[in-house]
């Protein structure tokens, strides 16, 4: 057969289903590629749905322990809002029982000394904040009264001056040093008094935590949480930088029944 001959219509027939062969294989693998994309992809969006549930869970958590402290921290402010406030009325009441008495000297005296008992008490429920030289000072006040050093129409101005620091202590937020008792020992700690609410501490090795209230009892107790310990070394930060204000996410210890 010349070069010039037509193909045979058998062999025409077999070129033209080779070719069609060719073809579907082709397309067959890019079918396949396209579903091994497909199956990649559908694997990539269940893990990063599945990561977004475990963010929002997580998101979940979180504003609920913020609420949970919102909700303690409200609650704090009520009882020394309330504290304050009977501490008022007890001294204004002393003050108005003193004016209308007109009483002397040795009348004065039981009542400023019952007055000096009222404000312990207080100081003693209180934050555990310098308790010891608040009672101290007021036991010196208390002397003075008693031995006459001080005369009990001059002890009325020095009462309210104690009860004005008491009501300053309760607005402010510090950053003081002082002797607490950690477990078994007595230990140089600088503390965190944010109002009247709560009382961090960081001891000059490194141990921190906060003042714990149990019945009528307070205790200073050191965690190991490391976001708590990172949450409270911020504080005490933001302190040293004469920063009194701000947003501050704290932990808050639970609190035995009053």
């Amino acid at each position: 057969m010349s070069p010039s001959s037509p193909l045979p219509k058998t062999a025409a027939q077999f070129l033209l289903l080779a070719g069609l062969a060719c073809a579907s294989a082709q397309a067959q693998t890019e079918a396949d590629t396209l579903a091994q994309g497909l199956i990649r992809l559908r694997g990539e969006v269940e893990q990063l749905n599945a990561e977004l549930n475990l963010l929002r869970e997580e998101q979940r958590t979180t504003l609920a322990g913020l609420n949970a402290q919102k909700a303690e921290l409200s609650n704090s402010a009520e009882r020394q809002a309330l504290a304050a406030r009977e501490a008022r009325e007890k001294l204004a009441a002393r003050e108005a029982e003193i004016a209308a008495s007109s009483v002397d000297g040795d009348s004065l005296q039981p009542l400023l000394l019952a007055a000096i008992d009222a404000l312990q008490t207080h100081i003693r429920s209180g934050l555990p904040f310098r308790v010891e030289e608040r009672l101290a000072e007021l036991d010196q006040f208390r002397t003075e009264l008693q031995n006459g050093s001080v005369p009990p129409q001059r002890g009325v101005n020095r009462l309210w001056a104690f009860y004005e620091d008491e009501f300053r202590l309760s607005r402010d937020n510090s950053l003081q040093a002082q002797t607490i008792a950690l477990g078994n020992e007595r230990v140089l700690a600088d503390v965190a008094k944010l109002g009247s609410m709560l009382l961090y501490f960081r001891t000059r090795d490194g141990r921190v935590g906060q003042a714990v209230r149990n019945g009528e009892q307070w205790t200073f107790a050191a965690t190991d949480n490391p976001a708590s310990i990172q949450q409270i070394t911020t504080l005490f930060d933001a302190l040293g930088k004469q920063i009194r204000q701000g947003w501050f996410e704290l932990p808050i210890a639970q609190t035995g029944a009053r």
